[in-house]
């Protein structure tokens, strides 16, 4: 049988089959990916085949994992130079953020949109909380908007507490696999309880000592809102450090800079000091994001983002 892992607790995975079944399996033995260091050979998303184990207990085995479309990883926060797969097989990426109450950086939004382009995999940001702004954030916010879809990004901006404007959301997930993530407290687990009341994630209230989010969960997990609507849920990012991307294809990552590679004087220009470089002229010109060229020099010398 084929199917679709649709939770990952550990050495256990929930897998939906072909005739919409629920199986808990295992691994058979040891899997490695070729030319992947990863914490976790298997993720939500994953097409593998498997065989019934034990009927009565409903439990197969995971005998192979299918070739991938793509992925999400991000670095291992235990473990240098070794990814951890977010999710797989998925038609796009929303990244839920917030400006305030948590804050989410602009790195952070940045590396996350950087992990989508390496994948080809469209990715829109979720502005939530807007119910919290003022009128100087509400502008603020409406400025990066812009800046964002400009570059071909989708946005929007919503409180999850209202279903009008849940239902913005609702219509960009239609009829496709869509992953959920963002830092802890930004207000991702209401939003997907009001995109299906099903889901029922935890909610928890945001620390005001250190204005963070509390970790409500755990685990990747998939949930079907219908026959061909899916929506996967992470648990919240601290940190997203990227991983299988070298310096000298990282701007190509960036649309704006992907747009002026080929007219610097340099070929092998790495944008940060070199004579005749197209990409630094842009942004002393104001044609590329002071904001977005910083996340590029960040993200060169490996800093992780956070808040």
């Amino acid at each position: 049988m084929e199917g679709i892992v649709i939770k990952s607790t550990g050495s256990w995975y929930d897998v939906l089959t072909q005739n919409k079944h629920i199986l808990q399996c295992r691994l058979r033995g040891k899997f490695k990916i070729k030319g992947l260091k990863v914490t976790n050979p298997l993720a939500v998303g994953d097409r593998v085949t498997i065989v019934l184990e034990d009927e009565v207990e409903n439990t197969g085995i995971i005998t192979d994992i299918l070739p991938r479309e793509n992925y999400i990883i991000r670095k291992s926060t235990h473990k240098t130079q070794i990814g951890h797969i977010i999710a797989a097989n998925i038609d796009q990426a929303m990244l839920v953020a917030t400006l305030v109450f948590p804050r989410t950086s602009l790195g952070f939004i940045d590396r996350f949109l950087v992990s989508a382009e390496s994948f080809r995999i469209p990715a829109t940001i979720i502005f939530n909380k807007t119910d919290l702004l003022d009128e100087e954030q509400t502008d603020y916010l409406k400025s990066l908007m812009a800046l964002y879809e400009q570059l071909g990004y989708t946005c929007r901006a919503i409180s999850a507490l209202d279903q009008h404007d849940t239902d913005k959301v609702k219509a960009l997930i239609e009829h496709k696999t869509s992953l959920f993530s963002g830092h802890s407290g930004v207000g991702k687990s209401t939003l997907l309880n009001r995109l299906a009341p099903g889901i029922q994630q935890k909610t928890a209230e945001v620390s005001t000592f250190a204005n963070k989010g509390v970790h409500t969960t755990t685990y990747a997990e998939m949930f079907i809102l219908s026959n061909h609507t899916f929506v996967i849920d992470t648990p919240g990012i601290k940190e997203l450090g990227l991983i299988d991307i070298n310096e000298g294809e990282l701007s190509h990552y960036f649309p704006e800079m992907r747009d002026l590679l080929g007219a610097c004087k340099f070929h092998n220009c790495t944008h940060t000091h070199e004579p005749g470089c197209a990409i630094r002229e842009a942004v002393e010109a104001g044609d590329i994001a002071v904001s977005r060229y910083y996340s590029y020099l960040s993200m060169l010398e490996g800093e992780d983002n956070r808040r």
